[in-house]
């Protein structure tokens, strides 16, 4: 039967539209309806590119007679935890505490007032491994509310009551300084994964916000062991089977340590933040493996995850159909020999085999492999992109030729909203990307990108909306982290073009941040003051596979106060860093992201100043300006904020204002908190302001 959510613009929720449990949206009308008939309400979240999400449906929500029991007994509401990432965070909260974990499918049982009882995530079809099954689940849960009512609903408010009780206030802990970032630097150690690099055993994820905080504290300290950490890191992952071979980017991540074999759904927020990690790794270290693997998942996101409204989605799932109608996780990327054979022949599938780890026996599944580069080391492998000379020309010939032959497979569905966080992060690694590399054609993306922000998901009094699709507007508000992330985009954009309105569009964005999501003492909420009440205001500050709204929240309001001066921003940037000062020490891979703010703001953060934009395009001011402008942009400061513009042009960037030029030619002023050492003329002068 088509049911209610047949009307939604979620991808993840059309995919249940034709189910035949009587799904609904979340809304206050479902809440109502199980009050009215008096029995509770399952909670099933997920997503589109989740590979267990899919197993349940097919296994439990297709299922006539399981639906027909669901119908009866429970109002079912379905919520793509993308688009309400607030409804997520509250009952994950609820079930990390119950189980000791979560992960997604994500099944909760609720009263008529969202109150929760029972818990759990993928339930099978029958029972499995010391799991009952959902039908023995739902019975149980049924009979509970038939007979034990009154202790069911003791459990739910306990519950609520716990959960309400939990408040973040760090802000008096004041931000962290040289001793916390440190210690959060021997804690990584510790946990660093000296054979294969990354942290942690398996599953194991990439960890971009954590190299980014290597990165800086390298710039900032000339700490070697940080730089070789993300290096080596980086160069782990290149080469293996989370980094896809053939089209670029990456998968969300590795069931092994050893990178090996990926869970194969790529992710808009991965790979944007993974794009610019690499960027600012070859920015380091002029690395041609970093510079090809930024460019190339750049590419990635544009070929295959832009819209047709210059926007770009969410994610591609892990599975597609293998060729015979049935639906496999990896059947799109993985490769046997005999299928190397047969696009290559014989002579190339062989080179192919040794270059790529492709065996007999397989590294995956049924004799495939996941296509890599393991280390040449008398291995007899052929060399990697780099290298130069015949061999790297006969890579990059038999990379073309399997990518057009894996071209013509069935390809993986798509989810194909716009999510403003996700958006965000990938305006501002496609900037940076083209502008480093110059590519303009990438900034160009990234500012199609951004227009479509503006123009779809702003309104007028610039709250964000937090998805789209297909040029429609989603009906959720924005979270903290659409606030952060966008704003961090258009601050990095601002920076690449040098036009200003950019830098005007995140401070509309951070004056909200400022007026409806913060609390006492610097805290910050994942939600505005006025937005929908849920049986706890979520609150969550820890970096995971994104930035938290926190920790991206605390980036762009320290560098929008770089840009204009406004202690009220810097003030809530070093309140909100008081998260970092408790956390980092002890847990560094899950504050990442705050961890490389709290770098920024240790070393001002330094603001750059480039006057002598607008001089005759051809001409040598102009020329000279270029230059400025890039050895401004390729410094590696932490967090250093760009204005370039012309002499004066303090309506569009506050820090030109009484800039000028010198002698008649561009100038580049180097500050901290608006004082400036002496302008310099001279490009290679500014990269070493900027490096040390």
């Amino acid at each position: 039967m088509a049911n209610r959510l047949a009307h939604e613009t979620s991808p993840y929720l059309l995919q249940h539209a034709d189910n035949p449990v009587d799904w609904w949206p979340w809304s206050d009308e479902a809440f109502e309806e199980a009050r009215r008939r008096g029995v509770p309400v399952l909670l099933s979240v997920g997503y589109s590119s989740c590979h267990w999400c899919h197993v349940m449906a097919h296994e439990s929500f297709e299922d006539e007679d399981t639906a027909a029991y669901l119908n009866e007994h429970f109002v079912n509401v379905k919520v793509d935890r993308e688009e309400r990432p607030d409804v997520d965070a509250v009952y994950m909260e609820a079930v990390q505490a119950a189980t000791g974990q979560g992960g997604w499918p994500m099944t909760v049982f609720l009263t008529p007032d969202a109150e929760p009882f029972y818990f759990g995530t993928y339930f099978p079809p029958a029972p499995r491994h010391g799991m009952p099954s959902f039908l023995q689940v739902l019975e149980g849960v049924r009979a509970a509310w038939a007979d034990r009512r009154e202790e069911v609903g003791e459990v739910a408010g306990n519950i609520v009551r716990e959960l309400s009780g939990r408040s973040l206030a760090f802000g008096g802990a004041g931000a962290p300084g040289e001793q916390e970032l440190a210690q959060a630097l021997l804690a990584l150690t510790r946990d660093y994964d000296a054979l294969h690099a990354g942290f942690g055993g398996a599953p194991k994820f990439p960890p971009s916000m954590v190299i980014e905080f290597l990165l800086r504290h390298h710039a900032r300290t000339g700490a070697e062991g940080a730089l070789q950490m993300a290096a080596d890191t980086c160069e782990a992952m290149a080469r293996g089977g989370i980094y896809d071979q053939l089209g670029g980017g990456f998968a969300r991540y590795s069931v092994d340590r050893e990178w090996v074999v990926p869970h194969f759904e790529k992710m808009l927020y991965d790979n944007a933040l993974l794009c610019r990690v690499y960027a600012h790794l070859w920015r380091a270290t002029g690395s041609d493996l970093a510079r090809r693997v930024a460019l190339e998942t750049a590419d990635f996101m544009v070929r295959e995850l832009r819209t047709a409204e210059g926007g770009f989605a969410s994610a591609l799932d892990a599975d597609s159909d293998d060729g015979s109608g049935k639906h496999v996780e990896g059947a799109y990327y993985v490769w046997t020999p005999e299928q190397l054979r047969e696009v290559l022949g014989e002579e190339d599938a062989a080179y192919a085999a040794r270059h790529f780890g492709v065996t007999e026996e397989g590294t995956f599944e049924e004799g495939a492999s996941v296509l890599q580069l393991p280390d040449g080391a008398g291995a007899g492998v052929p060399p990697t992109p780099e290298a130069v000379g015949d061999g790297a020309e006969r890579v990059e010939r038999i990379r073309r030729r399997l990518f057009e032959a894996r071209d013509r497979r069935p390809r993986p569905g798509r989810d194909d909203k716009i999510v403003a966080a996700w958006n965000g992060l990938a305006i501002a690694a496609l900037a940076e990307t083209g502008a480093f590399f110059d590519r303009p054609d990438l900034v160009e993306r990234a500012t199609e990108a951004a227009d479509l922000l503006v123009r779809l998901h702003m309104d007028s009094t610039a709250r964000l909306a937090r998805t789209s699709r297909d040029g429609k507007v989603g009906v959720n508000a924005g979270v903290l982290e659409d606030y952060g992330d966008v704003a961090e985009g258009f601050l990095a954009l601002a920076a690449v073009t040098g036009e200003g309105v950019w830098l005007e569009f995140a401070g509309f964005l951070l004056d909200i941040v400022l007026d409806r999501f913060t609390g006492e003492g610097g805290a910050l909420y994942d939600t505005a003051h006025d937005a929908e009440q849920l049986i706890r205001r979520p609150q969550d500050p820890t970096d995971n596979a994104v930035p938290s709204g926190w920790t991206a929240a605390a980036g762009a309001l320290l560098s929008y106060a770089a840009h204009t001066g406004s202690e009220a921003h810097r003030t809530a940037a070093e309140g909100a860093l008081g998260v970092v000062k408790a956390l980092g020490p002890r847990a560094p891979r899950f504050i990442g992201w705050g961890l490389a703010v709290a770098e920024a703001l240790l070393d001002g953060p330094r603001e750059v100043a480039v006057v002598g934009a607008g001089a005759e395009p051809a001409g040598p001011g102009a020329e000279a300006a270029r230059a400025l402008h890039r050895a401004a942009l390729l410094g590696t400061a932490p967090g250093a904020v760009v204005a370039y513009g012309r002499p004066g042009a303090a309506d569009e960037f506050p820090l030109l204002r009484d800039r000028p030029l010198i002698d008649g030619q561009p100038a580049a002023y180097v500050c901290r908190h608006f004082v400036c050492d002496a302008p310099t003329t001279d490009a290679a002068d500014l990269s070493r302001k900027l490096t040390n």
